[in-house]
């Protein structure tokens, strides 16, 4: 009986092992197609990324894609809104609501500025996002939701007569699209961002909407 038992209990063992090892692989496998698409969309854009390469780059065959994205959109709507989850949670990280607008507007403009120099490669692709019909109204209506705490500090400022009241859209781009500028020119090496530049940065972003 107890040789019976044993017997059952390593099979148990054994049958949990290996589903945790296809389910690691599997795992594995995601991530290397996101990171591909990432890389590729980075350095050739999404209409020159099939997902052939996507394929090849992950080291998968292409059927293996389609056990986990629809199509090439599902794909890379689903790899924007990870990286937007992933940019957003580091920005907001040491924010809170009730700190004030002047101080809350720094931490997150700094984050955001932090994320951007040091997370490049998805900092780009996010840029990427912006400017193709790739990312469906869903996506990027879901990609906005990431950012509502930064709504939030402007509407609040806009009420407490902090801020001018300008469109969210004209805020974000006085304010957050400069970086992905200042983030270009420093890649190619025309422009590093040091800790001077950074603070005069972000003292133009904010005169640029305090009222």
């Amino acid at each position: 009986m107890y040789l019976i038992i044993t017997n059952i209990e390593q099979y148990i063992y054994k049958f949990a092992f290996d589903i945790m090892a296809k389910l690691q692989k599997s795992i594995e496998k995601r991530d290397a197609l996101v990171k591909a698409t990432i890389n590729l969309v980075n350095n050739n854009g999404f209409h020159a990324t099939p997902m052939s390469k996507i394929a090849k780059m992950a080291k998968v065959s292409p059927a293996t894609i389609y056990l986990y994205f629809d199509n090439k959109q599902d794909l890379v709507n689903k790899v924007y809104l990870e990286v937007k989850a992933a940019y957003t949670a580091y920005v907001f990280k040491n924010y809170s609501s009730d700190i004030s607008v002047v101080k809350g507007f720094e931490i997150i403009w700094k984050r955001i500025a932090d994320f951007k120099l040091k997370e490049v490669e998805e900092a780009m692709f996010l840029a990427q996002c912006d400017n193709t019909p790739m990312i469906d109204e869903a996506s990027r209506q879901e990609g906005l939701k990431h950012l509502q705490p930064l709504l939030d500090l402007w509407e609040r400022g806009i009420k407490e007569g902090i801020i001018k009241p300008l469109s969210p859209y004209l805020l974000y781009a006085y304010t957050i699209n400069p970086l992905s500028f200042l983030m270009v020119m420093q890649q190619r090496g025309v422009f590093q961002l040091n800790q001077d530049y950074l603070e005069d940065a972000y003292r133009a972003a904010w005169n640029s909407i305090k009222k």
